[in-house]
């Protein structure tokens, strides 16, 4: 199986170039920009049209804390069923084989973003991922993994959720990959790309396709290709 993982393209997606010889194409959220739901619809329902239409034979769709017309149903999942697309939100599909679960659940950054949740309460979440899960698709990373930000004070941290970092450790066995976007290249800090570790056969994906702070000058990233 081909993967092509999206992120983060913040209504710069027909700019992306799309690749003719993958199975399965995997948007982790963030294809538009406005927190006001309104003003967000339009944009989201752009980007349904253009990713319905790619040449690709498995198309799966998770929001991100900018997809605020989704989050308030102004856009629905029967939307995005309706162009033959996968619509996740802490929910499961099976592809060929393989067991895939999203989530656009991330923690709470700034007020008036889609699916924020206190930090301390996101341990439900992860735990309720099926540990038969060969794919997980998130908005945001685990903690340590791709994830460097800059906090309110100009310091740099790891700014991913150390919850679902665990959880992806506990099942490492199984889990093949995890998809994910939210923390984009910013400056001299580069996040986008692919990471693995040694103690886990894990393959970890950043495919943010803009610049932090730069979503209207154009693509620096046209994504990850992963096989499985």
């Amino acid at each position: 199986m081909k993967i092509w993982h999206i992120s983060d393209t913040h209504t710069m997606h027909g700019w992306l170039q799309v690749p003719t010889d993958v199975d399965m194409v995997i948007f982790s959220g963030d294809c538009s920009n406005p927190s006001n739901p309104y003003l967000n619809e339009p944009e989201v329902r752009n980007f349904i049209e253009w990713f319905s239409s790619l040449p690709i034979k498995y198309k799966i769709f998770v929001g991100g804390n900018h997809d605020t017309s989704i989050e308030k149903r102004l856009v629905t999942p029967a939307d995005f069923a309706s162009k033959g697309i996968i619509y996740l939100e802490n929910t499961s599909t099976c592809i060929e084989g393989l067991n895939i679960w999203g989530t656009p659940v991330t923690p709470e950054f700034g007020i008036g973003w889609a699916w924020n949740r206190k930090r301390d309460k996101m341990d439900k979440l992860w735990k309720s991922i099926p540990e038969n899960t060969d794919i997980v698709i998130s908005h945001g990373p685990p903690k340590g993994v791709r994830d460097l930000s800059f906090d309110r004070h100009g310091d740099l941290e790891f700014c991913g959720c150390s919850a679902l970092m665990k959880k992806c450790f506990k099942m490492r066995n199984q889990l093949k990959l995890v998809l994910f976007g939210h923390i984009h290249d910013m400056y001299d800090v580069h996040n986008q790309g692919v990471s693995h570790y040694s103690k886990t056969p894990t393959l970890f994906s950043n495919a943010t396709c803009v610049d932090d702070g730069k979503f209207d000058s154009g693509l620096t990233s046209f994504g990850n290709i992963l096989n499985l």
